[in-house]
């Protein structure tokens, strides 16, 4: 049974992939899946953006493969992780209001099944090396008990990249009497051995031996969700060299990380192709969210950055590349709507023949769009809709949540546009509430004048063409009252099926000092 299941799901794959009629007679198995996730990694940060950092194995794969220029994620960590794993939107999972923080008592819903799980059910070997951040207050929320056979790496949101340590870090929490943890694990086991080397050097060579202890006869779902480069700024001194001329000492450090992270990626291919691996191999690259401008990041020419719902914070850097693609898709551009909750079954169904029917996904099997340029069968994105209030605001105009809010207060009974949304449908994106900071930031030691817009008071209301003016100049809100009605209608459609946010307090039982100063379980 297992046998015919699996012939079924490479003729599919074959099928979608090439213009002949018959199975290629190497291909004897689905194909492998290597999916890399860049943490707060800037929409201009890559070479073939126009970046000065350089990304020469980034710019190859890219360019070999197909680019994805109309690719959206989520503005911060959290969010795009679980609409990657769970192929929902968030309003559904109950995660619309932040990320989770290593306090809460709160992860990705354990009814949800993840790709993992999916591509586990198709013989697929599922390997997790580096960033988690869906959750770890009780076990059944690791990673080795969603779907993956094995883990290498941390579960909180940031941490040390040399020592592998945090501390407390929840806004509003009170984190006296708090040490800071270890949060580094190789399974399930805490692992002190590796203080002192840098994370994106020891994930690499977890995933190369990986690679290189694989069973060739089955095939292998490897997720690297990079640490780099999400802050605290730190990268070995060599990677910083080549940046010693730029002036602004963060960027300058985030140049190097960039660098590093390029090098690991190239070094993850090519000992792939050295394994005889690459030619049946799907890479998938994308960012988590916009870049973090405080932190050396760029989203230059978007508005806004990491954390807003503006085009910085949630357009990007994404693409495909595989030897398994068409000659004629191979170097192209893809310019179809994409989102990360897309990848669930593009991945399941698309890549690996498998079977989502019966799955409440708000993605879409979006491969025919990637493989043979068809149209997408995505229409509109969500971005999200949020109704818990953020009353407070850092200097720098970031949203931190109110942390005494509770979730179990009433929630408006409809959708009004007081309520922090945005939505896509077609050309047109609507923007609501307060979206966060719409300064539009060119690269430091760039020369441009960086324009910080003067927003009229009380205004809550944001229209744009996203085709048509992409870098969000031009509100057409009063001008288009009838595309502003259209889109409301379609935020009080997604409202009606919101699931309210769960935002729990912090625990103090999650204090490190109470588990041998480790970040773990605590119920």
């Amino acid at each position: 049974m297992m046998e015919s299941h699996r012939s079924s799901c490479l003729l599919t794959f074959v099928l979608a992939l090439s213009t002949v009629s018959h199975c290629h007679q190497n291909a004897t198995k689905p194909p492998n899946i290597i999916f890399i996730l860049a943490d707060d990694y800037g929409f201009h940060d890559v070479g073939y953006h126009g970046s000065a950092i350089k990304t020469p194995w980034l710019d190859k794969l890219a360019a070999e493969g197909v680019k994805l220029e109309n690719y959206y994620v989520q503005p911060i960590c959290t969010p795009t992780r679980s609409q990657l794993m769970s192929g929902r939107y968030q309003i559904h999972t109950g995660l619309e209001h932040w990320i989770i923080w290593d306090v809460q008592p709160n992860c990705l819903p354990l009814e949800d099944v993840t790709v993992a799980d999916k591509l586990k059910e198709l013989g697929y070997a599922t390997h997790a090396v580096g960033k988690w951040h869906l959750g770890f207050y009780k076990k059944d929320c690791w990673p080795t008990r969603r779907g993956f056979d094995t883990f290498f790496g941390y579960y909180t949101g940031s941490e040390d990249y040399f020592t592998h340590s945090r501390g407390c870090g929840m806004p509003g929490f009170n984190c006296s009497g708090f040490k800071s943890g270890l949060d580094f694990r190789d399974q399930e086991l805490p692992m002190h051995n590796y203080t002192g080397s840098y994370s994106t050097h020891v994930f690499a060579q977890r995933a190369q031996q990986i690679l290189e202890n694989h069973n060739p006869k089955e095939p292998f779902f490897l997720y690297l969700p990079f640490q780099a480069v999400h802050s605290p700024l730190q990268v070995p001194e060599k990677y910083i060299e080549p940046y010693k001329h730029i002036a602004d000492k963060h960027r300058r450090i985030y140049s190097g990380m960039v660098a590093c992270m390029d090098e690991a990626i190239g070094n993850i291919t090519q000992t792939a192709t050295q394994l005889g691996l690459w030619d049946n191999t799907v890479l998938i690259f994308s960012t988590d969210n916009g870049g973090q401008i405080l932190h050396g990041g760029n989203n230059w020419p978007l508005r806004g950055w990491k954390r807003s719902l503006w085009e910085g914070g949630m357009h990007g850097v994404g693409f495909i590349h595989s030897p398994l693609l068409q000659d004629t898709i191979q170097g192209t551009v893809n310019s179809e709507l994409i989102h990360v909750t897309d990848w669930f079954p593009t991945l399941v169904a698309g890549i690996a023949g498998g079977n989502v029917s019966g799955l409440s996904l708000d993605g879409y099997n979006v491969w025919g769009s990637i493989s043979q340029g068809k149209a997408s069968p995505r229409k509109e994105i969500l971005h999200n809709i949020d109704p818990i209030p953020y009353p407070r605001l850092d200097q720098h105009g970031d949203f931190y949540p109110d942390p005494y809010f509770s979730y179990h207060s009433n929630l408006p009974s409809s959708f009004n546009t007081t309520i922090r949304a945005a939505i896509r449908v077609g050309d047109w994106k609507l923007l609501t509430g307060d979206p966060g900071n719409s300064s539009w930031i060119p690269p430091p030691d760039s020369g441009i004048i960086p324009i910080h817009p003067v927003e009229q008071k009380g205004k809550h209301v944001w229209l744009f063409n996203i085709q048509e003016d992409p870098n969000e100049y031009h509100d057409l809100s009063e001008a288009r009252p009838d595309k502003v009605k259209e889109l409301v209608g379609r935020l009080q459609y997604y409202y009606n099926s919101l699931v309210p946010p769960f935002y729990p307090p912090g625990d103090p039982r999650a204090n490190p000092a109470l588990h041998g100063d480790i970040w773990t379980n605590w119920e």
